[in-house]
Parts: C-alpha cells; sequence; structure tokens
C-alpha cells in the first residue's frame, strides 16, 4: 500500500472537554445568541446549552490566553500567545475570521479589550515593555501604541462614558491614559493615604469619572479621575479575579470562591459561595464571572463552568467541566462501551461519555496518574502512578481492587493482554513487569532488555508476544509470560499484533519525516479496519497516515487545536472517533472520524479556513510522485536573487569608510566632468525568469522592463522612454486596468515596489518596508485602488496594499516554496489566488491579514505546480497553467476539470471578454473559448512567420513563451530567449525588441567608423547591433561555446571573438563566417585586441596569465607575454603598436613590449606620456580616482576613455555607470553616476565619435545605449544624474553663530534630573509619571540646581504627601520674559490679522496681545520646544504646532513629541510621539494644511509626515548627514516640500508611503559653491532663494 497519498477519510473536531481558567481570567461571555464563547488550548469554543453543541474557531496557531466580546455580543476577539503572537477578530456564529491583527506584539497578548462602539480594540502584550497598542481592528491597523508598564499588567477596559479614555491594571499600579493623534499618555493613580500600594487584578468603569477596581487583597478600591477616593473593605476574602459591569451593576468573583453582585453605586446585593453548594468544593477559585439578566457565568481555577440562574442561587449548574492544571497523560477506552477514560498529574481519574459528551464518573487518588487501561471485559481499570505504583480500580464503582508498588520511578505505560490474563506494566527504569490478574495480580515475569525508559507496549493477538518502544527508539520483542527477549526476526515475522501504539516499527515508518532522527512523536493507534494510523507529536498536531505505511516521509493529513505536545491519542473501541489528549493544556479532544465512503457527501469539509500554514490538508514532504520539474522552471527556483551587497547598504559602508576619506581628500579633488549622458535604447527584455511582464498601455505604446529599467516602447516611431526610479533588479510588472499606470517590484534588502505613470514617467507611490530580497509578483485589483504583492523571502509573504496611501492593509505567509503569481478577483476586491510550485491557494483578506484555504484537488488531478492563473467570467471560477501542460479549471476552491493546452509548461495566460489566450514552452500562443472547450486558433511562433518590418532575428524557431498581452488587434509575446514579437491576428509576426539570452555578456567592441558594435555572450551568440536610428539586431551568429570578448579590425572588416574554451576565432564582420581560428590555451580568453594603424598584431589575453600575439597576416603567433601573477583583465594597445598595457586580477597594471612580448618597467609618471590608442584600464595613476570608497566591497570592472581624452568612463560591480573628468589623480574622484544596470556592469565602450556609450550588463544580459551631452548642453529634463557622494570638505563659510548651533547638543531634561544634585521636594515619584500641574513645580528637579529654601528634614521627604503637595499646585503663570532665538530660526508669527504674535521660549508656547500686552500660555509640554509653525489654510484657523526635545524614541511619555493646538483656547487636538530621538527641531505644515512635516536631531535628521489629525504617520525618510535647519512644504503643494541645511538644498516628493529626494545642483552658476543654507522663500514659479 503506498503511502505516497494522504489518507482520504478525515478527522472533523465533534467536542472539547475542558475551559481554560489557569492563568487567564475574564475569558468566558454570553453572545448576544444565549451561546457561552470561552477558549481551551489553541480553540475558540461557542457553547449551546439549549443544544448541547460546541462550534470551534481554529485560526489560532498557539494557546489563546485572552478573549473580549464585542459590545454587540457577536464578534470575538482572541489573542494568543507565540514568537509572533496574532489577535483573531471572528464571528461567534459562523465562527468565521473578520480581521487579523499582526506583527506588532511578541510573546503574547495579555489582555483584549473593546471600545464603547466596537470600532477600536486594544491589546496589551506580554513583552518586556508590555505594550499597550490601540488598534483601528476593521482596517487591521495600528493607531497607537506605548510601553504599559514595567511589570505584568492584568486588565484593561476603555472607560465606557468617556471619550479617548483608557484604564490599566496590574502588579502594583493602576494607570489612566488618554488617547491623542497617535500618543497614549499615562497617568499613574495615586494611592495616597487611602488605601495600600498594591497588585489591582480587575477593573470597571462607571460614570463620572468612577473606576472600580479588585485588588490582590480581596478590597474594591474606587477611583474618581487619578485619584483613590475610597476602598470597600473585605469585599472578597481573598484576591478579586474578575469583575464584569451589566446593566444591573457589577459582578466580581474571587479566590475564595464567592461571587458578589453589586449595584450600580457599588452597594452590595447578593453573595454566592460556590464552596458552599452541593457541586462545590474546597479551593474552588473563581477566575471569570459574566452577569447577563437572571444568570450568571462563573470559571473556575481547575476547568469548571457553572451557570447560576439567580432566583436559585445555591444550585449551580455544571456545565463544562476538564481537568485542572497539572500534566495529562494517562488515556485509555473502553472495550465495548463508548467511553474514554483520562488520569492527570491533578491525580483525578474521570470516564466521559462520547456519546453524551459528559462526564461521568470521577475518582480522586493519592498519587498523579500517567497511564491507564482497560481490560478485555470491560470490569478491571489499571492505572499506573508517578511514582511507581500501580492501581487497579472496578469500572463499576471505582472501588479499589488492589494498589501494587514495585518499582521506584513513574509507570509509563500499562496494557493488558487481549486474553484478559496478564497486566504488562512499564516503567521509567526501563523494566516491564508482568502480572497474572487472576492471581490478585501476582508477578509472574519481568522483561529487562532495554537500556532506556519504556514508552509503549502492544500485545500479540495470541497473548504470546509482548514488543516494546524505548526511550532510545530501540524497539524489543518478549516471549510471555516468563519475560525473555526474542531475537530471531523469523519467529516475529509471522505474529499478528493486537493492537498497534508503537512508534517504531516497519509499520509505522511512514511517520517519520525523510531525514530526521528526533523524537516527537508520543503517540500513535494504528485502526485495522480503515487502515489508517493517527499520530500525536510535541506540536499540537494530530496527524492521519494510511496504515501500514512503510516509506519515510508519507503524506498525511494534520489538524491543529492543541496548543502544546499532544501526550497520548486512542480510537474508540468501535473506531468511530479519535480522542486526544493535550499535555500543558490538559484538554481533551474528541474527533469525529469520516471515511471515505463518506467523503463524498460531505463536500463542506473543505480545508479549514486558518492563518497559521498548519491547516495544510497535505504535507509536501515527498516529492517523488510528483512529474520532474520541468528544466526551465527548475533552472528558475534555483535563482535566488541574494546580493553580497545590496544598493541599500551603500550609505552604512560609506559611514565606515570615512576615516579612509578623510585622510585621502586633503588634495584638492577633480570636479565631475561637463558631460552628461542620457539613456537613449536598450536592447533586451527580462524574460528568462519572469512571466507576464509585458501589457499595452492606453494609447498603444508597450511597457516591459528590462535590468533596473522600466522601459515603453513606441513602435511606430521605435524610440523607448524609461523609468529610472529602480536601483536594482527588476522582477516582476503588472498595468492598472486603466492601462496607465505601472507597478513593478524589484530585488533589495528591503525591496520596493514603484507605481508610476507611463505618460510622465513620475512615481505616483513607492511601497517598501514589508517584504525581503525582492518581490517575485504583483497584482492591481480590478478598481486599481489595491496591489497585491509576493516576496522572495523564505515564507514568501503576500501583502495586500492601498498604494495611493503606501499603506499595508493585510499581510500573510504565503508558502515554503517559491510563489509565481499573485492575481486579485476582479469581482471582489478581498479575494485573490497565489500559484507557485505545488501550490494554488485562495485567499480572503481578514483585517490585517490574508486567510488562506488551499486548492482542493480530490481525485482529478495531483498538486501540481502552477505557473500562471486568471480569474474567469464570474467570482468562483479560477484558471491555472500547470508545469506539465495542462490547465485547471477551478469552481471557488474545487479543481472542477483539467484541459491539456500545451507540451511543457503553461507559462502565461491572459483573460479575454470572450475566451482566453495561452502561451507555453511549446512556443505556441494558443485561444480558446471562454470554456476552455475548444482550442479556436494557434499561433507557432516561426522564423517563417516573421514579418519584414521586424528589428531582428528570430534565433529559433517556437521559443519558449514567457507573456502574453492583448490589446490594439495584435498578440503581444515576449519569450525566454529575450524577444518581444507581436503577431497579428491573421498570422505575420513583427519581432519588436531582442537582448542576449540567459547567461553573462561581457564581450562589446564597437566598429571603427560606423555606428554599429558586437557583443559576445555566455548564451553561444555573436550578434551585431545597429545603434543608428533603426535600432536593431543586424546579424546573428551561434558559436560553439560562450565567448567573453571581441575586438573589431582597424579597417572594420573582421572581428576576432574570444571564446570561453581557450579558442579564439576571427570572422568576416559582414557575413560573421569564420576566416581563421586558433585554440592554444585551456582557460577562457578575457580580451583580445588589434593593434593601431594597419591591425597587424592581435593581442590574445587569457585567465591563464598569458598574452599571445599574433601576425594577422601570417596566421602565425609571434610571442608571448609572460610575468603576470593572476589572470589578465584588460589590455591596451600604444598609437605606435608597440607597446601594451595590461590589468591583471591581482592588481597589477604591466607593460609589455610588441611583437616578442617582453617585460618592460615605466615609472608611473612616464605612462601619462605615452600616447596609448585606446584606454580600457582600470588601474594606474591617472585614474586612481575612479576607485569608490567601499572599494573592497566592489571592483570597477570596466573603464573606456573618449577619443578626445576628456571623459572616462567607468562600470562597476553595483550596476553603476559613472563619468570621470580625465585624468582622474587623487583618491576618490567626482563624478556623476547613472543606475540602470542591475548587478554588475560588464563593459563600456565609447563608439567611435563619441557621441554614444554602450554599456553591457551581466546578468541582466541588456546592451544600454546611451547619448553624450556636451558640456553646456542642458536641456530640462526629468532625471539627472547624482552627484558625486562626498560633499568636498574644502568649502568653509560658516557664521561663528551657526557654527555654535550645528554643535548644540540637547540636553533633555527628562535625562538630566538624575544628573543634577537633586533640592526641592520630590513627592512620591516612584508612584506617579508626572502630570500636568507638577510641570511647573519644582518637582522634577528640572529647574537649576539654586534653591533659596533651606534644605528640608529628612522626614518631611520621604512620604508626607497630602501637605506638600498643595502650595505647588497654586502657582500661576503670568508673564514670561524671553524669546528663544539663540538657536531655532522662523518661531515667531502673527495671529489674528497682526493683533496678536505667538511664540515660544523653554517648555512653553506664549499667545501675546499686542494691544493689551497680557500673555496666555500653552503649557502640554513637558520640555524645551524647538520650533512652532502656525496653518495657514483657512480650514484650520490658528492652528499651531510645537515641537519638543524628548529622549529616546520609545513613545513612552518622555519620547520627543509634537503637539498641534489651537492658540485661541489652548485645546490639544493632536499629539504626535515621533520616532526622532533627541528632538524636533523644524515643522511645517502643507497647503490644504492637513500634512505637517517635521525634522529630527537625530543623527540621521529624519524627515516625517504625518496626518496630524488621525495621528497617523505617512512616510519618513533619513534626511542628511548633517544638520538640517528648516525644511517647508512649496505653498501650493502637499507632495512637494524643500530642505535646507549644512551644505545642502534638497528637493523632496511624497510618493504614496515613500519620499524621494534630489539635491540642488549648483553647476550652472559660475563658482557658487555649496555653502550652507539657512532659510528658504517660495518665489512665483518654480525657483526658490535660499540664504
Amino acid at each position: 500500500m503506498a503511502a505516497r497519498s494522504a489518507p482520504s477519510c478525515h478527522l472533523r473536531l465533534e467536542w472539547v472537554y475542558g475551559y481554560r481558567g489557569h492563568q487567564c481570567r475574564n475569558n468566558l461571555y454570553y453572545t448576544a445568541a444565549k451561546e457561552i464563547v470561552y477558549f481551551v488550548a489553541g480553540v475558540g469554543v461557542v457553547y449551546s446549552p439549549r443544544e448541547h453543541r460546541q462550534k470551534f474557531y481554529r485560526g489560532h496557531s498557539d494557546d489563546i490566553i485572552s478573549l473580549a466580546l464585542h459590545p454587540e455580543r457577536v464578534l470575538v476577539a482572541t489573542g494568543q500567545v507565540g514568537k509572533e503572537p496574532y489577535i483573531c477578530i471572528w464571528d461567534s456564529y459562523t465562527v468565521q475570521t473578520i480581521s487579523v491583527l499582526k506583527d506588532v506584539h511578541t510573546h503574547g497578548i495579555a489582555c483584549l479589550a473593546f471600545d464603547l462602539d466596537g470600532q477600536r480594540l486594544v491589546s496589551v502584550g506580554l513583552d518586556s515593555k508590555n505594550a499597550v497598542c490601540v488598534w483601528d481592528w476593521k482596517r487591521g491597523k495600528m493607531l497607537s501604541m506605548a510601553p504599559g508598564h514595567t511589570d505584568r499588567i492584568f486588565d484593561i477596559s476603555w472607560d465606557l462614558y468617556q471619550p479617548n479614555k483608557l484604564v490599566s491594571c496590574g502588579v502594583k499600579h493602576i494607570k489612566f491614559w488618554s488617547l491623542c493623534g497617535n500618543a497614549l499618555t499615562p497617568k499613574r493613580g495615586v494611592f495616597g493615604k487611602t488605601g495600600d500600594l498594591q497588585t489591582i487584578l480587575c477593573l470597571a468603569c462607571a460614570r463620572d469619572e468612577l473606576t472600580y477596581s479588585g485588588a490582590l487583597n480581596g478590597d474594591i478600591y474606587v477611583w474618581k479621575g487619578i485619584n483613590l477616593i475610597r476602598t470597600i473593605q473585605g469585599a472578597h476574602a481573598a484576591g478579586i479575579f474578575s469583575m464584569n459591569a451589566c446593566e444591573e451593576g457589577f459582578a466580581t468573583g474571587g479566590r475564595d470562591g464567592c461571587i458578589r453582585l453589586w449595584d450600580l453605586t457599588f452597594k452590595p446585593i447578593t453573595v454566592i459561595d460556590l464552596r458552599e453548594t452541593d457541586q462545590g468544593y474546597k479551593g474552588l477559585s473563581v477566575r471569570s464571572v459574566c452577569w447577563r439578566g437572571d444568570h450568571i457565568l462563573v470559571g473556575t481555577q481547575d476547568s469548571e463552568i457553572f451557570e447560576i440562574v439567580v432566583q436559585e442561587r445555591n444550585k449551580p449548574f455544571l456545565i463544562m467541566q476538564g481537568h485542572c492544571e497539572g500534566e495529562l497523560w494517562a488515556l485509555a477506552v473502553h472495550p465495548t462501551k463508548p467511553l474514554a477514560v483520562t488520569g492527570s498529574d491533578d491525580r483525578s481519574v474521570r470516564i466521559w461519555s462520547l456519546v453524551d459528551h459528559a462526564l461521568i464518573a470521577r475518582c480522586n487518588m493519592e498519587e498523579p496518574i500517567r497511564c491507564a487501561a482497560v481490560n478485555a471485559d470491560g470490569i478491571h481499570l489499571a492505572l499506573g502512578m508517578k511514582d511507581g505504583s500501580f492501581t487497579v480500580l472496578r469500572v463499576r464503582d471505582m472501588t479499589e481492587v488492589v494498589h501494587i508498588k514495585d518499582r521506584k520511578e513513574a509507570i509509563h505505560e500499562l496494557k493488558y493482554s487481549p486474553d484478559g490474563t496478564y497486566l504488562a506494566v512499564g516503567c521509567n527504569d526501563s523494566s516491564v513487569d508482568i502480572y497474572g490478574v487472576a492471581q490478585r495480580y501476582k508477578k509472574v515475569g519481568e522483561c529487562l532488555g532495554s537500556l532506556s525508559f519504556i514508552t509503549h507496549l502492544d500485545w500479540s493477538s495470541d497473548s504470546r508476544y509482548l514488543q516494546t518502544n524505548d526511550g532510545n527508539g530501540k524497539r524489543l520483542f518478549y516471549r510471555m509470560p516468563g519475560g525473555k527477549e526474542v531475537t530471531s526476526t523469523e519467529e516475529i515475522k509471522g505474529v499478528h499484533w493486537a493492537s498497534w501504539t508503537c512508534v517504531s516499527g516497519l509499520e509505522v515508518n511512514g511517520i517519520w519525516p525523510k531525514y530526521s532522527d528526533i523524537n516527537d512523536i508520543n503517540s500513535v493507534d494504528g485502526n485495522y479496519i480503515g487502515q489508517v494510523l493517527v499520530t500525536a507529536d510535541d506540536y499540537g498536531i494530530i496527524k492521519l497516515f494510511r496504515y501500514p505505511c512503510l516509506r519515510k516521509g508519507a503524506k498525511f493529513r494534520k489538524y491543529i487545536g492543541h496548543s502544546a505536545h499532544v501526550t497520548n491519542v486512542r480510537w474508540s473501541h468501535d473506531y468511530q472517533w479519535v480522542i486526544s489528549i493535550g499535555g500543558a493544556d490538559h484538554s481533551v479532544f474528541q474527533w469525529k472520524f469520516i471515511p471515505e465512503r463518506k467523503l463524498k457527501d460531505a463536500v463542506h469539509i473543505a480545508p479549514q479556513e486558518s492563518l497559521a500554514d498548519s491547516h495544510s490538508d497535505e504535507s509536501d514532504s515527498d516529492l517523488s510522485d510528483v512529474p520532474e520539474l520541468d528544466s526551465e522552471i527548475e533552472q528558475e527556483t534555483q535563482l535566488t536573487y541574494r546580493r553580497q551587497v545590496y544598493k541599500e547598504d551603500l550609505p552604512q559602508l560609506k559611514e565606515q569608510c570615512k576615516e579612509k576619506q578623510k585622510s585621502a581628500t586633503s588634495k584638492r579633488r577633480e570636479r565631475a566632468p561637463g558631460n552628461s549622458i542620457r539613456l537613449h535604447f536598450v536592447h533586451g527584455y527580462r524574460g528568462y525568469d519572469c512571466r507576464s511582464n509585458l501589457f499595452y498601455t492606453q494609447i498603444g505604446e508597450i511597457v516591459y522592463h528590462v535590468a533596473a529599467v522600466g522601459v515603453i516602447y513606441n513602435r511606430q516611431q521605435n524610440t523607448q522612454r524609461f523609468y529610472l526610479g529602480h536601483d536594482d533588479d527588476i522582477l516582476c510588472l503588472t498595468i492598472h486596468p486603466l492601462k496607465d499606470y505601472v507597478a513593478t517590484g524589484q530585488v533589495g534588502r528591503d525591496p520596493s515596489i514603484h507605481i508610476w505613470d507611463t505618460e510622465t514617467i513620475k512615481p505616483l507611490s513607492i511601497l517598501k518596508g514589508h517584504h525581503q530580497y525582492g518581490v517575485s509578483a504583483v497584482d492591481f485589483s480590478a478598481d486599481g485602488k489595491r496591489l497585491a504583492s509576493v516576496g522572495i523571502d523564505d515564507s514568501h509573504t503576500v501583502v495586500l496594499w492601498d498604494w495611493k496611501k503606501g499603506e499595508k492593509l493585510s499581510i500573510a505567509r504565503g508558502s515554503k516554496d517559491k510563489i509565481f503569481v499573485v492575481k486579485m478577483n476582479p469581482y471582489v476586491p478581498d479575494k485573490l489566488i497565489t500559484a507557485g510550485i505545488k501550490h494554488m491557494k485562495f485567499w480572503r483578506k481578514a483585517g490585517g491579514g490574508l486567510i488562506g484555504r488551499k486548492g482542493y484537488i480530490g481525485t482529478l488531478g495531483k498538486n501540481d505546480t502552477m505557473m500562471c492563473a486568471v480569474y474567469g467570467w464570474t467570482e468562483e471560477m479560477a484558471f491555472s497553467g500547470t508545469s506539465t501542460g495542462d490547465v485547471c479549471i477551478w469552481r471557488d476552491i474545487f479543481l472542477v476539470k483539467t484541459v491539456k493546452a500545451h507540451d511543457g509548461p503553461v507559462f502565461s495566460m491572459h483573460a479575454l471578454e470572450k475566451g482566453f489566450v495561452t502561451g507555453g514552452k511549446d512556443g505556441i500562443v494558443a485561444l480558446w473559448d471562454d470554456s476552455f472547450e475548444r482550442c479556436l486558433k494557434t499561433y507557432a511562433i516561426k522564423r517563417a512567420a516573421l514579418a519584414p518590418g521586424s528589428k531582428g532575428l528570430l534565433l529559433e524557431d517556437n521559443p519558449s513563451i514567457r507573456a502574453i498581452s492583448l490589446g490594439h488587434g495584435h498578440i503581444l509575446v515576449g519569450t525566454k530567449n529575450g524577444e518581444i514579437l507581436e503577431v497579428d491576428k491573421s498570422g505575420p509576426i513583427t519581432l519588436l525588441v531582442q537582448g542576449h539570452m540567459e547567461g553573462e555578456v561581457w564581450g562589446l567592441a564597437t566598429h571603427p567608423y560606423l555606428p554599429i558594435c558586437a557583443t559576445v555572450s555566455d548564451d553561444k551568440t555573436l550578434r551585431i547591433w545597429d545603434l543608428s536610428p533603426s535600432h536593431c539586431m543586424l546579424a546573428v551568429r551561434k558559436l560553439k561555446k560562450g565567448g567573453r570578448c571581441c575586438c573589431f579590425s582597424p579597417d572594420g572588416k573582421a572581428l576576432a571573438v574570444g571564446l570561453n574554451d581557450g579558442s579564439f576565432l576571427m570572422a568576416n564582420a559582414d557575413t560573421l563566417e569564420d576566416l581563421v581560428s586558433f585554440h592554444h590555451r585551456k582557460d577562457m580568453i578575457s580580451d583580445i585586441r588589434f593593434s593601431p594603424g594597419s591591425g597587424k598584431y592581435l593581442a590574445v589575453a587569457s585567465h591563464d596569465s598569458f598574452i599571445d600575439i599574433y601576425n594577422v597576416m601570417s596566421s602565425k603567433r609571434v610571442g608571448i607575454c609572460k610575468g603576470a601573477t593572476s589572470y589578465i583583465t584588460h589590455i591596451d594597445w600604444d598609437i605606435r603598436g608597440k607597446l601594451l598595457q595590461v590589468n591583471t586580477g591581482a592588481k597589477e597594471q604591466l607593460f609589455f613590449e610588441a611583437p616578442r612580448g617582453k617585460k618592460q618597467t615605466i615609472p608611473s609618471v612616464e605612462v601619462e606620456k605615452i600616447a596609448w590608442a585606446s584606454w580600457t584600464s582600470v588601474l594606474g595613476l591617472c585614474c586612481e580616482g575612479i576607485w569608490p570608497v567601499i572599494g573592497e566591497v566592489t571592483d570597477v570592472t570596466a573603464s573606456c576613455l573618449t577619443s578626445d581624452k576628456m571623459v572616462l568612463a567607468t562600470g562597476d560591480d553595483l550596476g553603476f555607470v559613472k563619468l570621470f573628468r580625465y585624468p582622474t589623480k587623487g583618491k576618490f574622484g567626482k563624478f556623476k553616476r547613472y543606475v540602470a544596470h542591475s548587478t554588475h556592469v560588464t563593459n563600456v565602450r565609447w563608439t567611435y565619435d563619441d557621441s554614444m556609450l554602450v554599456t553591457l550588463g551581466g546578468t541582466d544580459m541588456s546592451l544600454m545605449v546611451w547619448t553624450n551631452e556636451m558640456e553646456g548642453y542642458r536641456e530640462k529634463r526629468p532625471c539627472d544624474s547624482e552627484e558625486s557622494d562626498i560633499d568636498s570638505e574644502e568649502d568653509g563659510g560658516y557664521d561663528s553663530d551657526v557654527t555654535r548651533e550645528n554643535e548644540i547638543s540637547y540636553t533633555i531634561r527628562a535625562l538630566s534630573t538624575n544628573i543634577r544634585p537633586m533640592l526641592g521636594i520630590k513627592p512620591h515619584l516612584q508612584q506617579k509619571e508626572p502630570s500636568i500641574d507638577e510641570r511647573q513645580g519644582v518637582v522634577r528637579g528640572s529647574r537649576p540646581p539654586v534653591s533659596r529654601a533651606p534644605p528640608q528634614p529628612e522626614k518631611l521627604q520621604t512620604n508626607n504627601v497630602g501637605k506638600k503637595k498643595r502650595p505647588i499646585e497654586d502657582l500661576v503663570l503670568e508673564l514670561i520674559f524671553g524669546y528663544r532665538g539663540r538657536d531655532c530660526r522662523n518661531n515667531v508669527h502673527y495671529l489674528n490679522d497682526g493683533d496678536d504674535i505667538i511664540y515660544h521660549t523653554a517648555s512653553v508656547g506664549i499667545l501675546h496681545n499686542v494691544a493689551t500686552g497680557s500673555q496666555s500660555f500653552y503649557q502640554e509640554h513637558n520640555d524645551d520646544i524647538l520650533c512652532l509653525t502656525v496653518n495657514q489654510h483657512p480650514k484650520f484657523i490658528n492652528i499651531v504646532a510645537t515641537g519638543q526635545v524628548g529622549d529616546s524614541a520609545d513613545m513612552s511619555a518622555t519620547a520627543p513629541s509634537i503637539h498641534i493646538w489651537d492658540a485661541m483656547n489652548k485645546q490639544t487636538l493632536s499629539i504626535l510621539r515621533c520616532y526622532h530621538s533627541k528632538g524636533v527641531c523644524s515643522v511645517s505644515f502643507s497647503a490644504t494644511g492637513k500634512l505637517l512635516l517635521s525634522v529630527g536631531l537625530d543623527p540621521e535628521h529624519t524627515i516625517t509626515i504625518w496626518r496630524w489629525q488621525e495621528g497617523a504617520k505617512i512616510a519618513s525618510r533619513a534626511g542628511h548627514n548633517q544638520r538640517i535647519f528648516v525644511a517647508e512644504f512649496r505653498p501650493d503643494s502637499d507632495t512637494q516640500f524643500v530642505s535646507v541645511g549644512v551644505k545642502h538644498v534638497k528637493f523632496w516628493t511624497l510618493a504614496g508611503r515613500a519620499l524621494l529626494s534630489k539635491k540642488g545642483l549648483l553647476s550652472t552658476l559660475e563658482d557658487a559653491r555649496m555653502q550652507t543654507m539657512l532659510a528658504i522663500a517660495f518665489g512665483a514659479v518654480k525657483r526658490r532663494r535660499s540664504g
């Protein structure tokens, strides 16, 4: 029986026995439908007492520990533990997920609470700071976050009578929070004299700012505002764990087992003592109460749920029971009745009825119980204890038969023999004892073969043999009853085992993963009849396998619910149910077994929706049943796109090299060259590893990508325009439904997705922050508002964005294998599909998460790799193309049928109004009708069909098709070979664009007098390209090997090509036919050059460190240059053809005499004077400056000098093309740099007349043509180069004031308190965070250490709170002299047409009335104000923003913040806590007044943009490495602003969530040096002045 497929039967969770009372509180409520909601292990349970039915919510992946009920009492929020815990909001009626909140908390979520109207949710984490977080849960978005407290927080609640106020309590504290903007500000409750400072366990809010809280000593504390006003002593005898507010009043429950009801003013109504009732017991402790009408729900520490009707309060009704705290290991099933027996470390043994779902008997033992067994006739029950004894009870009345203690260690397993005569007892001291049942359990034998503790036992059907497993994973056999070990395999072969519960043995090999030797499977039970096996492991997973499963790594179905380790699992006697028990969650799960024949009817048991990957119904461990991966797909899956150095790392690397650079820049460096280059044309299209990345725009241009460039190609004019916003390989591209915007995703450490306009080529939005390494697929929604993207990180994260705002809406882990495509449902914007390696998933958005369901394949097909997918004509229908050439048709998540479409993988698919078009590896485009019944037409891509207007040549027939798109009467096709073709509906094919195929491109040569060039690549082709207006490939020739270099002869008639096997050939430059070829070397030829003039000699450099010189006329080798220690990289001739300059891989610069090859030494001074025919060298004094500061990391691979010897172009490993002035002496020369290639630029060449520069990208296989723009030629154009990175040091020009201010470091009051000597009184700071009214007092020691008051006597300082606090409060601020001008600017403003002046000094904002001279103050800041601005928009009149200093940016009360307030009534409108550590030095409102810009004093001088009314941070980016003084929005704009500071002006644009900057260029004005800018003013057009 093959274990290659998962069993076709299924388990469905039917009942869970237990309730989590330990370590949790307030987790039991009535829903609106009068059902009861609670949780146990990792499952949310909705129990209906009327129907005695349970529903389960299984969206969590670990223990649930907190629960909150929405005010409408239908939705439930639950929080879990774990490394990356999340919160689920789910519907208690349908048990479906509504929203998921994640990525904020760590460790676990300790408490949850909804606000009054249920729009917001607050959560508290279990991390070290106990973070408090407020969510807009429907959108899955975090609104605000702050550190909660240094110690555990036990309860949190919204104040239901005041908006934006919360209360939290916990270990020795209570805090009152207010939410304003994005800032949560706490004030500590003042215990004062009224009560003792102690731990508060629960709370409830009431009217008039009253808060009631339950304390650890059983008192109730009553708070008004933040002060304790009275206590109700002795409300309970011990800690009050739960308090529940309802219409009638409050209910409290405590550790003393009492429930008390109170009216709305907290006067006692009644008390119910559960210990005294008939169900009660000593030590009963209440963890949760819920009072609704005349019913009260009570949850206890020992996992019971009681329901009390108020009228008959002494008769509580027990509706749920479970084991108490302690590990649960023992499980046995009754041999003839539907009963299960469990025994736990809580010392109780319990018998459960599987039919009635109820506990029917319970008995307490003396010792913790570790295992149980019932004998064959169901009369005796044996229990193995932790102390080494075992007890036998009668099942009927639980009376003891016998108690025997022969061992000292725990009994791990015991079993009765099938004939009922013996009991085998396995112990932790590695022995098995055999007892005779009839002889009153006399010991009759022992088995001592094991070396480790016994874990499992099984008897043979005839009771003559016993097999055991031990902790070492050994499997041993014994003859019964004596216990002699059996070693002969022959004897054992024929034995039939009565039960199979062993984890090792041939029959259960398959339950272990292929390559693991771990023993994390705790229990197994075989069902011989159904041929299935159920296992339980340490990860909380129950798995179903086929039985027997012989090969390791068998397929299975898996089910989660238990949280930690599942300790035991058993089939019921009639195989109707599976019972599993959890160790730490001490719960009992009862699963219904649904055999194969019933599955047909029960289609509704589709895979459970889930967030955790763990609900995958199939395991993916065994690939053997999948056909071999197609070679192309296999190649593609092996690409990692990881880089040693990402462009994002450059600033850091530069920082590290700062010192090196300072020492070097003492010499004055050359300016950057006056020339610049502009990208003109790119030959190439990325098809080898990307799909569906080719589209028509609105106006019929074609958009695609290659290297790091988005290309818009106009096929009428044969011109291209470029989007150059990316800085590394683009991997995916999609077009907006209106065909005017394009989204592209790139490679990077934190890769970005750019959305840009194809008309203006401007970025509209840039999305980043949620993927790693790269973005492999993107798709717009049908309404164009959302964008879905998939990353190439290890879990292939799927993200849903609101791209205009730049916000992440939802995020989820996609799959552990590569995902090739993501498609959004055109009819329902909340749904999407992803397809990839053995993966087809249907997702729907739920708040901040996405819930995925695997496609359900059933019997129709097998789990195949999907290469493409589209939605059909209804929201249910989806179609996917597989790697075997089939098209799968899906309805909802079920596979309906498959259609054979292509030979080999279907790579691309496109949906039309009526029908579909597909393209495959077989090079055929097929048109289909709308249900894939008939293929209407096929087009084969063949050379014969090429139309005369083609811009190139097809390399081979039927190239693999990677992208298809329709429009403008044509079918657009992209191939793996880098060609873009346009297929006319009638059949002819036009080739539009092409590039090299896969493999690196290195060889490049330009013609000596024509605008053409030649390239040679690892793809074994030699190609000739036209650089003049026709931009096409003129000729191509296949070579026997790949090549790395080529060169035209001086007369342009011959072309020499060096190949990778050490041979080279000369070809006719027109026909590309062979003239002559040589093979003298083993290693690859790296450079090849004709001597200048007549081209008499040919120098051929190879990787085995030699240069051969050949006489071209006689075709003989005439010289060999020896002496290089490493492989040769570049060679150049001098103008006479007598001298060779050579570069090697060891960075040597050598000189040889031609034609003999004698080595020469030439002093570096002389080298400059020699006239070189060409300069492609990267070494030597003349080009010392081309090596970047971070020369260790990156290599300059190529260079080329213009024929007028003015400009040196270089290409390097980071994909930059740079222009330097020649000669570039001195280190780190200035340059202009251009990004278009993605990784390394392998070669650069100027054309014969220097009008163009041609560059080659190694792995991006593209050939780029740049036009050279001479100095003085400057048209306005969108993208100039970036100037070189190092700002010159030598321009001084500081004013002394500026210098001083640049060096001020702001001491932060909050920090400096503990440095200055403290005088004055410091009332009980340990209990209270600084409150407003103290901020003017002497309280925080923030005044200078000069005090005229005599030092206070020690005694008074300690705790004499009441008396000392009054006088401080009575100080009222009347007038302030002073204005902060020494280090602030632009901080005095007129208000109300000049009647008032507003300014700031110290930590106060001052409104000064000019006429009366009176002042009024804004005093909410708790530290120095550094900047102030006034909103100029008429809608926001007199609105002021002020920014202050602060310490670390941890979002706590002392973090730097910006306050937005009304100048007239001093009301705070919003507080923005920011991540600008140290302080905020500039603020500015946008034109509409809705956005606020702030600049920080942190080392990066971060610039942040806020939507200040919501307190939402839109965008943030490091501004500049030196101090920024002012940043201001343009007066007419919400997206553009300018920042000025120490030696810089930058122009910024806000695109979505990203900030793009351009440096100000001063190069056109003569001798304008970059100075320190201090202020800005905006002129009428787009000019601005700065001083």
